[in-house]
């Protein structure tokens, strides 16, 4: 996932796209995602409602569009059939509310370039609207070499190993836990190869449900299922001359595995309700944060296609393992921040750089990220000193994590409580629990669980339309 500087970094190396189309009713949600978006270079039109998001697209040449499914005015669904029946070639990012996953689904069958659903992170948002521009210009989005800030040894290995495979033809396979940058690598991967000049497709095969990532790996035909109004070529036809890159490759459903095998083989792909392969030059990069030698022990991944993609593995080491890096990328981040919100920081001082060096940065690269992100927003400048530093960041480690107020009760269940209660229930208790636990983030509990985020996801929906959480 990308961070709001390696967004604006692709916002920038895209080129003009022209103005991207906000259609949201609420006012607070508006001035949140417009000032997410302007700060990392994006230009964008807002609109209040169905009819005066559609009269701002039927008179402007928007590539992208944002389009919350709730409408005080209109259908959701109605206004994106109508935009792609214009103009095809949009690329239409639906938001909906947790509750109304079902309609997200309908909406990517109908067409939909990908979905939020609320609340998400900013680096989630950028993602997703980098990921649209990008493939509405058939680009790549951007060169991440950038990205790889560190001097460490151990990084200085992995630039030489990027180095030496970019040239080839050879699969990629990338593992490291959550934060360590794995797509950055990616992007690494493909920007110092012959075909940078090619789109870079990213596809998180663990953020898709299951039922839809055949039709977004491989694409659909008109027709070939309720909703599909149009073709839409999927993710390895969009690659066609560059780089796809499969994070989270080991959710991908076992009979998705099968087609993604023979499409290695062959070379071809063939859309859903097709009958007739196409022939797509790609090369492969593909990511999990999990061991996958252990997903095939355990029957979750293929054995014949693990080996087919394990070809040069490169394991991205935690921040914790990077030494002097943390600082490193510290001082540098803090620098850039700075400069994007008009403040003036001289660096850290000694015993946050102490702090630092000590903290075992459980979400690595892009919790310290966020950390220096907080500092810049919410002080004026100067050295950064531990009373700047989120609570999360001073408090002992190891210390109960903060509340998450308003998602999923904190409180763990002790075992007594869970006797003579019905399975259904004790499951549910155990996933709301293990979600708070985790700050309510739905890939880290599904981790967890040992499940599927999508599993997790539809799950969570169906206990919300039974009355809520």
């Amino acid at each position: 996932m990308l961070s709001r500087e390696q967004a604006t970094d692709m916002a920038q190396a895209t080129g003009k796209t022209g103005p991207l189309l906000l259609i949201e009713d609420t006012a607070s949600l508006q001035l949140i995602y417009r000032s997410v978006l302007t700060a990392a270079g994006y230009e964008v039109q807002l609109a209040a409602s169905a009819a005066e998001g559609k009269k701002l697209f039927a008179a402007g040449h928007h590539r992208v569009v944002l389009l919350d499914l709730g409408l005080p005015d209109g259908d959701g669904l109605q206004v994106m059939a109508e935009m792609l029946e214009r103009r095809p070639g949009t690329r239409v990012i639906v938001i909906t509310a947790h509750g109304s996953i079902n309609r997200a689904v309908e909406a990517m069958r109908a067409g939909a370039h990908e979905f939020l659903v609320k609340p998400f992170e900013d680096e989630r948002f950028l993602t997703a609207v980098a990921n649209a521009v990008a493939r509405s210009q058939n680009r790549k989005p951007a060169d991440a070499s950038a990205g790889f800030i560190g001097s460490s040894d151990v990084m200085g290995r992995i630039h030489d190993k990027i180095a030496s495979v970019a040239g080839s033809m050879a699969t990629v396979f990338i593992t490291g836990e959550s934060g360590t940058g794995k797509e950055l690598a990616a992007l690494a991967v493909h920007a110092a190869s012959p075909r940078a000049k090619g789109p870079f497709i990213a596809l998180n095969c663990g953020a898709i449900p299951i039922d839809l990532l055949e039709s977004e790996v491989f694409g659909h035909v008109k027709g070939s299922f309720t909703g599909a109004i149009s073709d839409k070529p999927g993710a390895a036809t969009a690659a066609d001359g560059g780089t796809l890159f499969l994070d989270e490759i080991c959710e991908m459903a076992p009979a998705l595995q099968t087609k993604l095998l023979r499409f290695l083989q062959t070379s071809t792909v063939l859309p859903v309700g097709a009958t007739k392969p196409i022939k797509v030059n790609v090369r492969i990069v593909c990511a999990t944060n999990r061991d996958p030698l252990d997903a095939v022990r355990r029957g979750q991944f293929r054995e014949d296609l693990y080996y087919r993609l394990f070809v040069v593995p490169i394991h991205l080491p935690p921040l914790r393992d990077r030494g002097q890096d943390v600082i490193e990328i510290a001082e540098t981040m803090l620098a850039r921040f700075a400069e994007e919100e008009g403040r003036r920081f001289e660096g850290l001082a000694p015993e946050v750089a102490d702090l630092f060096l000590r903290h075992a940065w459980p979400g690595n690269v892009r919790q310290l990220l966020n950390v220096i992100r907080n500092v810049v927003v919410l002080n004026r400048g100067g050295w950064v000193t531990t009373e700047m530093l989120p609570d999360t960041l001073t408090a002992p480690e190891g210390g109960p994590a903060p509340a998450v107020q308003g998602t999923v009760p904190t409180a763990e269940p002790a075992l007594d409580s869970l006797l003579d209660r019905p399975l259904a229930e004790v499951e549910r208790i155990i996933v709301t629990a293990t979600l708070a636990r985790h700050g309510g983030s739905v890939p880290k509990a599904a981790r967890v669980l040992d499940l599927s985020p999508s599993t997790l996801y539809r799950k969570l929906d169906a206990w919300s339309r039974e009355g809520g959480r």
